[in-house]
């Protein structure tokens, strides 16, 4: 049996494994174990597993991770994402659909703070759904808003997934986090612009809510609650953009800052802080752990050399970047209605990164793209870890079939990002290239 079919036997085997249940972490392990193991023997398993997790877990980058959770986690548990939702209300209620739009631009400001999908769900569902469900709202609508607007957790800066990327492609991660910048920004625009055209063609879905108690000193007072969001925002954004901070001092710096106004506020107690700091513990080991497994699976593939023979084959099928690209977003697509975002970035890194740098594709350019295909199978059935997270807030309220069929007009939205994103790498690039 050759290399080649060894690796291919590895990802079978692996896919198999996954098919059955197995964690991802122990399904990449244990296809890398069985593949080194025919290719090299059980020296080279052992070799790699003594050396392999130790290299890649003190990468001083991924010290980042940790930091990012933690300041995501003191944000949520002091309560900075109420007062964010209450001044987006009072400012953009009036327009067709305000809540939802409201909605939006809260969860985009939390993403600043946060960093992960699935807090800014959580946090948007319990937020909003309930008082858009009060206005009178559609319910498929403010459920499918709080799920869309969770992705943007993993484009706007900090943003743990775009962290992992930089490592494992061996890009700038300061880079990396501020390319995420424009198309959060175009995702939150987008977003709303659908809601207002929807809700503007048909009134019922939203009604309008009255404001016209509502004064001018009291949006101003609502506004000036928000100061700690944008504080945190350039504290991690601003240190990596001038070259003050790296991206692992300017997390530290945002959960520094997050402590400190959380404590100023009046809303962090010794309790709330060891929660915090348990939490992003613990979800730092779990994928931590799912990421040793995976580097220990991209160098199997190294070695029986697949990746660079299906690079090969891909390079004498297509017809140029474009349509490698088209593919390779076809792939994560599908891959993203079955298993979750993490997963499927380690398991196909390793076999995409080689074909798309033989093209001369910019590694951060297509990061982006890669991630936002990872955010859409959030919201895909049947797994749609985004919509789950807001059923499981949501309660009976709203079924899961509704929520699916909100969701569906975002990724109307998602094809109009997509393609302008592929057609227009300046709004990923321009930002990282600041910074040259």
């Amino acid at each position: 049996m050759s290399a080649f079919e060894i690796g291919g036997l590895g990802i079978a085997l692996m896919l198999a494994l996954l098919a059955l249940r197995i964690p991802v972490a122990f399904g990449l392990l244990i296809s890398a174990m069985v593949g080194l193991f025919l290719l090299r023997g059980p020296r080279a398993v052992f070799s790699t597993l003594e050396r392999v997790p130790f290299e890649f877990a003190t990468h001083w980058t991924l010290s980042a991770v940790p930091m990012f959770l933690l300041m995501g986690t003191i944000a949520g548990k002091s309560g900075m994402t109420g007062s964010l939702y209450q001044a987006m209300r009072l400012w953009l209620g009036w327009l067709p659909g305000g809540l939802a739009v409201a909605t939006n631009f809260a969860g985009a400001g939390f993403a600043a703070a946060c960093g992960s999908s699935l807090a800014t769900t959580a946090s948007m569902g319990r937020l909003a759904v309930p008082e858009m469900l009060r206005a009178g709202y559609n319910p498929a609508l403010a459920t499918g808003c709080a799920a869309a607007v969770g992705t943007l957790g993993a484009l706007i800066p900090p943003s743990i997934i775009m962290v992992l990327y930089a490592v494992f492609a061996e890009v700038s991660v300061g880079k990396m986090l501020l390319a995420g910048v424009g198309p959060g920004l175009l995702t939150a625009a987008i977003y709303a612009a659908l809601i207002i055209a929807r809700c503007t063609a048909d009134p019922s879905l939203a009604p309008k809510i009255d404001l016209s108690t509502v004064t001018r000193q009291e949006r101003l007072r609502a506004l000036a609650q928000v100061w700690p969001i944008p504080v945190l925002a350039l504290g991690v954004i601003g240190g990596i953009y001038l070259g003050i901070a790296t991206p692992t001092e300017a997390g530290a710096i945002g959960a520094v800052l997050a402590a400190l106004i959380a404590a100023a506020m009046g809303n962090l107690t010794w309790k709330g802080l060891w929660e915090s700091i348990a939490e992003a513990l613990r979800s730092t080991a779990m994928i931590l752990f799912i990421a040793v497994c995976a580097i220990v699976f991209s160098r199997f593939m190294a070695v029986s050399g697949f990746p660079r023979e299906l690079s090969n084959l891909v390079t004498d099928w297509a017809v140029g970047p474009l349509s490698v690209i088209v593919v390779i977003c076809a792939i994560i697509f599908v891959m993203g209605c079955f298993l979750d975002t993490l997963g499927i970035m380690l398991l196909t890194l390793p076999i995409f990164l080689p074909i798309l740098t033989s093209y001369g594709i910019d590694e951060i350019w297509i990061g982006v793209i890669i991630v936002k295909m990872l955010e859409i199978g959030l919201l895909t059935p049947p797994l749609g870890m985004n919509v789950f997270i807001l059923k499981g807030v949501v309660g009976n309220a709203v079924p899961l079939g509704t929520i699916f069929r909100g969701v569906g007009w975002m990724l109307v939205a998602e094809v109009i990002i997509m393609a302008l994103l592929i057609a227009f790498p300046a709004i990923t690039l321009f930002l990282p290239s600041l910074m040259n």
